[in-house]
């Protein structure tokens, strides 16, 4: 059994390039993978499952085939997408996971997380993270035209940019204490998670236990891709 987990790849329109290295990535994977986990940001933006632009049409088409073939694949998500509905999931074939979802793999207690919770000291994040998530803001959002919240999609994606841009990186990066806390009560062995572009894998001691935190990497010119199976698992880069 073979299963590969990424994240962040921030799909857009506006980067045929990239769509098309996801693509590719399907094709080239169907025959390898039993399962898939998609850990959040799969798209730079995600406004609405009724969007039905051409761009999205060919990435939920290729998502469908891919697991038309009986590869689970899962999906929790990203601080990009967290909009995106059961619509959409359905006309996918995708399933939904919780953030973080715990489960085994391979003999090892093994939890997924998009990874901003343990964020923890970007607190005008957390506020804002709090705020777009409550139903009456997603509710209000998307009572609007696509037009209009594309434009405000928009505005809020160059607003998070400049703000990024101006903040201490080690902000934006995870808060270890954050992280073995979660470890230590959770029993987890291994977590795995991405919103911090750092791809690495990072070794931590806990309760006198041996614990991996693998960090997955951003999707631009090369793609990022963690592959376990029975022999042990990789962090792959590779060419899109």
């Amino acid at each position: 059994m073979s299963i590969g987990f990424i994240s962040d790849l921030h799909l857009s329109h506006d980067n045929v390039a990239l769509t098309r290295g996801f693509l590719s990535f399907l094709d080239n994977n169907k025959d390898s993978l039993d399962q898939l986990y998609i850990l959040g940001d799969l798209f730079e933006i995600w406004i609405g499952d009724d969007d039905q632009s051409d761009f999205i049409q060919i990435v939920k088409n290729a998502l469908k085939q891919f697991t038309e073939l009986g590869i689970e694949t899962f999906f929790l998500h990203g601080n990009r997408d967290f909009l995106i509905g059961d619509d959409f999931i359905e006309d996918t074939g995708l399933k939904f996971i919780p953030d973080p979802f715990i489960f085994e793999i391979f003999g090892k207690r093994c939890a997924v997380s998009h990874g901003d919770d343990f964020c923890t000291l970007d607190i005008e994040y957390h506020n804002f993270k709090k705020n777009v998530r409550s139903s009456q803001w997603k509710s209000e959002f998307l009572s609007q035209s696509l037009q209009k919240r594309n434009e405000v999609a928009s505005s809020m994606r160059e607003t998070s940019k400049k703000k990024s841009s101006n903040k201490n990186v080690n902000i934006m990066d995870v808060e270890i204490s954050s992280v073995e806390n979660f470890l230590s009560e959770t029993n987890v062995d291994i977590l795995i998670h991405g919103h911090t572009h750092k791809p690495q894998i990072h070794n931590h001691k806990i309760n006198n236990r041996h614990c991996e935190r693998i960090v997955l990497g951003d999707w631009d010119d090369n793609g990022w891709c963690l592959r376990f199976d029975s022999k042990g698992h990789t962090l792959e880069k590779f060419k899109l």
